[in-house]
């Protein structure tokens, strides 16, 4: 629409085009001309960036899928839902063995070079999984299938260090993508198993994994594709692992904590809904705690961050266990309905915690070797989280749903203490 000079009425038969929409659009202000795009436009601009995060975000729903639809599809057809976890456990100590490996060689060769062929091997693992399930094969087969998927790489370490790369020299940049990506996780985690669930229900057993290998395989291809924004490869990483790098050995501890914190919470929110007839509703409460996450990680992003990470990350932990708390108080109540607000409002302090988790891992990861120090972060996650459950189920059957949540409560504490002894020894 042609604009008249400043001063000049408009002509009569242009008035009613003057609607509200062309009032918001039009440029009548210098402030409004003015006004810098928002952090997360800013960083979608550059070249590359929304193609490498869209196939990040394929390769990288399938991680809240796998363990579903393994779950599923072995207690469907060989009615062991012991088996199913036996099996799922052993996926995830080989991941925790292999994964570091994967990424040192990411690091070293280069992401497109390793992380297709790590996932087209991970791939046919599952495959051979579905297989053995469906064929009705030996109980081992399914144990050795599954330790395949071992190689997976991980995709969402793999995004940062990307982002790392491009935003070296932007550190408020770099920790509004830090940001995105944490609600990226949550988001991928909180529709995966639904995904799953669904598919598995609707279609037959073994759709989700074969779904999960499709999304997998598509988004890590399209992600390596876009070479540009590749970190270059480091064939001569310094030699020191990043487990002897200074501040990291506490730093995987606070991990590890963390990690028992998200696991406890799954499996007591589980059993609290289902002492209370309520286990359909579960998945529910449980998304908005990651809701609440997903959100509170978008809003941290967008603000400009106060003091270095160092600074701020024994305050978040603090927060998050102090909000821990709500879902204990809720559960004494009895109410559902009240432990979904609760975990909603204790949600929003884990995605600044992680975001700033994630952030003094790539402070304190020897240069060439970032990959490996995240999905060492990662693994220290993993490892929690397996803790976590074992630990909330043994205090959920031998005590109470409601006793079970202060393990969570105890474990975001724990790693509160961590990180203040880390504080009191800089050196460390």
């Amino acid at each position: 629409m042609p604009q008249t000079p400043r001063g000049t009425a408009p002509p009569r038969a242009a008035l009613p085009a003057l609607t509200a929409d062309t009032l918001v659009l039009a440029d009548f202000s210098p402030r409004t001309r003015n006004r810098p795009p928002g952090p997360y436009r800013r960083l979608f601009s550059l070249p590359g960036a929304l193609a490498f995060t869209l196939g990040n975000l394929l390769a990288r729903l399938p991680m809240g899928m796998f363990s579903v639809s393994a779950v599923v599809m072995i207690a469907g057809s060989r009615g062991s839902y012991a088996l199913a976890g036996a099996v799922t456990a052993t996926g995830l100590a080989a991941t925790a063995a292999v994964a570091p490996r994967v990424a040192r060689l990411v690091d070293r060769y280069g992401q497109a070079r390793v992380a297709v062929p790590a996932t087209l091997f991970a791939a046919l693992g599952s495959l051979a999984l579905l297989v053995c399930v469906r064929t009705g094969a030996p109980d081992w087969t399914l144990f050795a299938a599954y330790a395949a998927t071992a190689t997976t790489p991980n995709t969402g370490g793999m995004s940062r260090a990307r982002w790392a790369h491009l935003l070296r020299a932007e550190p408020e940049a770099l920790h509004t993508a830090n940001s995105f990506e944490q609600a990226a996780d949550e988001l991928c985690f909180m529709i995966g198993p639904v995904l799953a669930a669904f598919l598995c229900g609707t279609f037959f057993p073994e759709a989700g994994t074969l779904a999960g290998v499709v999304l997998l395989v598509t988004g890590v291809l399209l992600f390596a594709a876009q070479r540009s924004t590749e970190p270059p490869p480091r064939p001569r990483a310094p030699a020191a692992s990043p487990l002897r790098a200074p501040g990291m050995p506490p730093l995987l501890a606070v991990c590890l904590a963390t990690g028992a914190v998200f696991g406890a919470m799954e499996v007591v929110t589980i059993a609290f809904a289902d002492a209370h007839g309520h286990r359909a509703a579960a998945g529910v409460v449980l998304a908005l705690q990651a809701a609440g996450s997903g959100a509170a990680g978008l809003a941290y992003g967008a603000l400009r961050p106060s003091g270095p990470a160092e600074w701020r990350h024994p305050w978040c932990l603090a927060a998050m266990a102090a909000l821990m708390t709500l879902p204990v108080l809720a559960a004494v109540s009895g109410s559902l309905l009240l432990l979904a607000g609760a975990l909603l409002v204790a949600g929003t302090a884990t995605a600044p915690t992680m975001i700033t988790t994630m952030t003094l891992v790539q402070e304190r990861t020897p240069e060439g070797r970032l990959n490996e120090g995240m999905t060492l972060a990662v693994t220290g996650l993993l490892g929690g989280i397996a803790c976590g459950s074992a630990t909330g189920g043994w205090v959920v059957e031998h005590v109470s749903p409601t006793a079970g949540y202060g393990v969570p409560v105890t474990a975001a504490a724990l790693a509160l203490l961590i990180a203040l002894a880390r504080k009191a020894r800089p050196s460390a």
